[in-house]
């Protein structure tokens, strides 16, 4: 780029691994010549490194070290506490910046869409791992763990989360970064045994085999899966041989086929080729009803009749995530992403959105890991700066006035640094890890605004 008087101006709305990717891929490749403000409704940066990546799992969540350099780079601005919407609109950003990137990532579930599935009981899986992974809008969420049995319908990296939540004592997870509320809910548990359920075969399980592996290592629970639960149609027995993944997973499955040992205080029973129909209660989840499924010769899944009832009294439903439209912004309802090409927003017609863009899952879907996101948010960064125009018209004005002006208050990367030290600071006066999260609003504005 030539270099300019003013640096370019570029909004990221949304904190997340695909945000700050994107943050990062602006600085290296534009060097002093961008200026990025990144703009996240909550007061905390990290998005799902924070509130999604499972408290012990402290070698992904790792990687907000990384992210935290990007933040502290001298072109990098972090906006907490502002939201799309509410305080600012796409109009208003438009004014301040040269471009936008939209990186707001998949946030409601997939429902199922069968009888009895807004039956109390019956909640979505983000809800649960909102609720102990600190997420101040699930800090105050109820869940019914006096039940003995409880199903979590999928078999992806989340549902094998939840389960292994679930299965784990409280002292397991007491050196985690939970809040605290959380970990005297989880000790009154009388969970003993968790179903995990999946509509197809075990070769189109979706969790990783090194997820897998952890699941079956779990010192408190035993693991099963029957058997005949293991049946591989052709297609599948063809996965089994040529796919990595797939051979990887089936031969941890496999090991499972035996019973466990019976003293464990808690088991856990994998189903395969089960389909949920309904969830049965009057008043509140009382059972699930599956029917069994088989593939057709199309290598489509179908019912076949027979059904069997599992006595839950709570279901956590994780069979996928889908983005939110964001108002003005193109959306596809059927795929629930924004249209776009190369991260360039597709207008009617296909025709490109000018200064307009998206980076991770709501440009492509909720897919790949964390570092997907990468190359993602490079090849989007790539085609914005190819499109900038030095010569064009510059934002009318900043973002300070116009938050100024409408008396917004805005949590720096200071504030965020606050709350940081005081998470910190919370684990090492309660002997617990690394760091205790602050879960609560009313805490978290203390903590990040200590003098006020």
């Amino acid at each position: 780029m030539a270099p300019m008087a003013d640096p370019v101006r570029v909004a990221i709305i949304g904190s997340g691994p695909a945000g700050l990717y994107a943050a990062e891929a602006l600085v290296k490749q534009a060097g002093d010549e961008v200026q990025v403000d990144v703009f996240d409704r909550l007061p905390t940066p990290y998005g799902l490194v924070r509130y999604g990546v499972a408290p012990d799992h402290t070698s992904i969540k790792s990687i907000a070290r990384y992210l935290q350099r990007v933040l502290e780079h001298p072109a990098v601005r972090f906006f907490g506490g502002v939201e799309l919407g509410r305080d600012l609109t796409r109009a208003d950003l438009l004014s301040c910046y040269d471009a936008v990137i939209y990186s707001t990532g998949a946030m409601v579930d997939r429902r199922l869409g069968v009888p009895g599935e807004d039956l109390p009981g019956s909640i979505a899986a983000t809800d649960f791992v909102n609720w102990y992974c600190g997420h101040p809008d699930a800090a105050d969420h109820r869940f019914d763990l006096t039940t003995e049995e409880i199903a979590v319908i999928g078999v992806g990296n989340v549902a094998v989360d939840v389960v292994r939540i679930l299965a784990k004592t409280v002292d397991e997870l007491r050196e985690t970064d939970v809040p605290e509320q959380v970990l005297e809910a989880l000790s009154h548990s009388r969970v003993r045994r968790v179903h995990m359920i999946g509509r197809r075969g075990p070769a189109q399980a979706k969790f990783t085999t090194k997820e897998a592996r952890e699941l079956g290592e779990l010192p408190a629970a035993g693991i099963h899966v029957r058997p005949e639960h293991m049946d591989l149609d052709p297609a599948s027995a063809e996965l089994a041989e040529t796919d990595r993944h797939v051979r990887g997973n089936i031969k941890v499955l496999n090991g499972w086929t035996g019973e466990p040992a019976g003293d464990r205080p808690r088991r856990i029973d994998v189903h395969f080729w089960r389909a949920p129909v309904e969830i049965l209660g009057t008043d509140r989840v009382e059972g699930l009803r599956l029917e069994r499924t088989r593939p057709d010769e199309t290598g489509r899944v179908t019912g076949t009749g027979e059904y069997e009832t599992l006595p839950v009294g709570l279901v956590l439903r994780s069979v996928g995530y889908k983005s939110v439209p964001l108002d003005g912004v193109p959306f596809d309802e059927r795929t629930h992403v924004v249209p776009n090409e190369g991260g360039r927003i597709s207008g009617p017609g296909g025709v490109p959105v000018p200064r307009e863009y998206v980076a991770g899952w709501i440009k492509r879907g909720p897919t790949g890991v964390v570092g997907t996101n990468k190359s993602d948010a490079a090849e989007t960064v790539r085609n914005l700066l190819e499109d900038f125009d030095p010569g064009g018209p510059r934002p009318e004005r900043t973002v300070e006035e116009l938050l100024k002006a409408r008396g917004l208050p805005v949590v720096t990367y200071a504030d965020w640094l606050n709350l940081d030290a005081a998470e910190i600071a919370l684990a090492r006066a309660l002997d617990r890890g690394e760091r205790v999260k602050l879960a609560r609003w009313d805490a978290m504005r203390s903590a990040y605004h200590p003098f006020h």
